[in-house]
């Protein structure tokens, strides 16, 4: 299994496999955000304790990830965390989409946009928040949240 532990509470990955689910929950992991468009969940990560969230977003720039699907994903890992559970986050390579979304759920717990991709960066060596398109969606998450949702 390829995932990395960005912080007590998040982790980012590749695509893991149902025979990984054991692994998950041994981790304390309560929800899987899958964020492949070509690729559905298997019905063993919506297997107590794992539950999945399937946000269909593409790797690409031509179809930038919306700000409410990142909203979506912080919204459904925002009660799991409080309730002391980890959320996992992949994509094919764990470089890209899972990064973006991750960021965006360190923004909404109070980090900054650069701090959120420094910090991916740091604890995965693969993931790369600076792509231009990923690095501009994290960076308009930060917006898009702030003004959302004011201290």
């Amino acid at each position: 299994m390829d995932i990395s532990e960005i912080t007590d509470y998040l982790y980012v990955g590749a695509q893991p496999a149902p025979t990984d689910c054991a692994d998950l929950g041994a981790l304390n992991v309560g929800l899987v955000i899958n964020m492949r468009a070509e690729s559905k969940p298997h019905a063993a990560f919506s297997a107590p304790p794992l539950s999945v969230l399937w946000l269909r977003t593409f790797d690409i720039f031509l179809l930038p990830i919306r700000m409410r699907v990142l909203e979506r994903g912080v919204r459904a890992a925002a009660p799991v965390i409080a309730r002391g559970q980890k959320v996992l986050v992949h994509c094919h390579m764990g470089r890209h989409r899972s990064v973006a979304m991750a960021a965006a759920i360190l923004i909404a717990r109070g980090v900054t946009a650069r701090a959120a991709m420094a910090q991916l960066a740091e604890r995965r060596a693969s993931a790369d928040p600076y792509l231009w398109y990923i690095r501009r969606q994290i960076e308009k998450f930060e917006r898009y949240w702030r003004e959302r949702n004011p201290a």
